[in-house]
């Protein structure tokens, strides 16, 4: 329906996650960053709160990053395995570029907190389109490191949260397109039918 990556319907057709794991470099440079944050942050913002905020972790940094997230495990988990800290040490390294996206509410302001999450999570998502667009892959990931209130708070403090890792670098390999939704199981009209 939409095979031709020029046209802005064609782009948002064909954009698909990545796994992080997979993703190699190069990932955008400082420049390229600074424009997809630039365009992520146009997203709709109900009293124009920015309820979200970015946090890049850069290369140096992962190492760091790495020991976090195993103290963290650790203290939560003392019976951790060796695959389970593995998994935490990988979880660090994976792509070239890593953005941390903050659910950042302001609890002062009337608008509903729903609504201001809501504004994060779009947020992220017009990151990966803006990566997409630029012609690298992006993966929006969580697991326990997003839920982990010592992780949150190397980042941030309550009330706070993560609402994803994103990963960006350059595919390793073509992506598989993946099962999507039947529209006629997803789409319905109100009253019935």
């Amino acid at each position: 329906m939409f095979n031709d990556r020029s046209t802005p319907l064609s782009l948002l057709a064909s954009r698909r996650s990545g796994k992080p794991r997979d993703m190699v470099a190069p990932g955008p440079d400082a420049e390229q960053l600074r424009e997809m944050l630039t365009i992520a942050a146009r997203t709709p913002d109900h009293g124009k709160l920015a309820p979200w905020r970015f946090v890049i972790v850069e290369g140096n940094r992962r190492e760091a990053l790495a020991g976090l997230l195993v103290d963290a495990y650790r203290a939560e988990r003392p019976e951790a395995g060796r695959l389970e800290i593995e998994a935490m040490q990988q979880f660090a390294h994976q792509a070239p570029t890593l953005v941390v996206v903050l659910s950042s509410p302001k609890e002062s302001s009337k608008i509903p907190l729903w609504e201001q999450q809501l504004s994060a999570g779009a947020v992220a998502m017009n990151l990966l389109h803006a990566a997409h667009a630029m012609g690298f892959v992006g993966g929006w990931l969580t697991g326990w490191p997003a839920y982990s209130d010592a992780v949150r708070d190397a980042f941030g403090a309550a009330p706070e949260r993560i609402a994803g890792f994103v990963f960006i670098g350059s595919p390793s390999r073509d992506l598989e397109e993946r099962p999507r939704p039947d529209m006629d199981m997803i789409v319905s009209y109100w009253p019935g039918g």
